[in-house]
């Protein structure tokens, strides 16, 4: 049998609908039906083909789509089942923008293991339950204990400041992602109605991002690692930290349960295949970055500022207590919205899986994201101190990108695209105006000073 990598099969991008992130029920059965390669055996019942759904701009789960793919390792895990059990196995891999697809496609039996992220997860339970046909969540991807993993993000220039001043405004987010329950959450304890007094558009990502640069909309919330990009391709500036809320957000995997009780071989496979691209990838962060950006067509800057050395997302299979009781605070949130009527976490949760195939998954939980610089020619990036170590670094250097935390909530950023205050001789960085502006105020001596000028006056 010739090794799995060479035999895998051509990229479905006809397989990406511009379908908004939450279908009612009445479209998700016809999409279904009409799209995607069934799973299930060959006719002469020697040939099992497995079918995976990703997102592939959604780089925090690269461990279970993007990345996994171009290493090959699922393949080779199936092809090693194969010399145990006499069987053939075929990989199918099917990228959408977002995870309703996926789960439309799970409950038809067209896809057999899905990534998405944590208010997606729970839609996929839900109608899973209601269809009679439950899914699993296995695995984790990456995971922001904080929520920086989203982001409300306005046009460079607005003269928006904060989220209270989103009131009366049209902002674009994904209804039923984890970006549209940070934004609710977040404009609640603003003091904003996000039912009332804003004008909440459901788009998809790329088309949000389109409306923002256009001007049809004042701000954006959305999920890795669409605000990023947009922030590096200049075309837009962080108006709120999700980390602000400092409340879990994760992206896992799902399986279809009558998949994982007829091949648990198979699903072990992936599990263990995972573990080992996010082992490659947390060993290796600048070449994951750089296979990622190749696969996706994002730079490679902004696939490091969540998935580097001391990137936005951890990433981690194991299936943490405390992303589990996130995921339990998610469920009133779409219940709410009208997504959901009820979710049973518990019995979506399958820990014994991950167990099973990889016992040892967890790895220890990082503290403290740190400054760090990328230069330009490089394989490997520069860790350093503080941010006022960076700016002494960066002044004459060859930069192909720097990162800073926030001074308050840890969240990686663009160094040239942070909020830099000089406080004395310290040096802070913050990902938005308002909260570089409570800082100041609180401090008084503290100022406001462009990054330029921060270079410059650092070193």
């Amino acid at each position: 049998m010739p090794r799995a990598r060479r035999a895998l099969p051509p990229r479905r991008t006809a397989g990406r609908p511009t379908l908004p992130i939450v279908l009612p029920l009445a479209l998700l059965l016809p999409l279904a039906t009409a799209c995607g390669a069934g799973a299930g055996e060959s006719s002469d019942g020697r040939t099992v083909t497995v079918t995976v759904g990703y997102q592939s701009k959604t780089i925090n789960t690269v461990t279970a789509g993007t990345l996994l793919r171009s290493l090959g390792y699922f393949e080779e895990e199936l092809a090693d089942r194969g010399r145990a059990d006499g069987l053939s196995y075929r990989v199918v891999w099917q990228d959408y923008a977002t995870g309703a697809p996926i789960t439309a496609q799970m409950t038809a039996g067209k896809i057999d293991i899905g990534s998405m992220g944590d208010f997606p997860l729970l839609i996929n339970a839900a109608r899973g339950k209601q269809l009679k046909k439950p899914t699993r969540l296995v695995s984790v991807t990456g995971y922001n204990l904080r929520g920086g993993l989203n982001t409300v993000v306005t046009a460079p220039g607005s003269p928006l400041r904060s989220l209270a001043d989103l009131k009366g405004r049209k902002v674009s987010t994904s209804v039923g992602s984890a970006a549209d329950g940070t934004l609710v959450r977040a404009l609640r304890r603003a003091g904003v109605d996000p039912a009332k007094d804003v004008r909440k558009l459901n788009q998809q990502p790329s088309v949000g991002a389109s409306a923002l640069s256009s001007g049809s909309v004042d701000a954006l919330s959305q999920f890795v690692a669409w605000p990023g990009l947009l922030a590096y391709q200049g075309k837009a500036a962080a108006l709120y930290d999700g980390a602000e809320l400092n409340l879990p957000t994760f992206h896992g995997v799902t399986v279809r349960e009558k998949f994982a009780e007829r091949r648990p071989a198979v699903l072990d496979a992936f599990l263990r295949a995972q573990h080992r691209a996010t082992e490659h990838l947390r060993k290796q962060p600048v070449a994951a970055a750089e296979s990622v950006a190749k696969e996706t067509g994002l730079p490679a800057e902004v696939v490091y500022l969540y998935n580097g050395a001391q990137g936005i997302a951890t990433f981690d299979p194991a299936l943490r207590p405390e992303l589990i009781a996130a995921l339990k605070e998610d469920v009133p949130v779409l219940k709410e919205a009208g997504l959901v009527t009820d979710v049973d976490v518990d019995a979506f949760v399958d820990p014994v899986p991950l167990r099973r195939a990889v016992p040892d998954a967890a790895y220890p939980r990082t503290t403290g994201a740190k400054a760090e610089l990328w230069l330009k020619g490089q394989r490997t990036t520069r860790t350093l101190d503080s941010p006022g170590a960076l700016l002494k670094a960066v002044r004459g250097a060859s930069v192909r990108a720097a990162y800073v935390p926030d001074a308050v909530t840890g969240t990686l950023w663009f160094a040239d695209r942070a909020v830099w205050v000089q406080d004395g001789s310290a040096w802070r960085a913050f990902l938005t105006r308002s909260a570089s502006e409570r800082y100041v105020t609180r401090h008084p001596g503290a100022r406001v000073v462009p990054y330029a000028d921060a270079v410059r006056l650092a070193s």
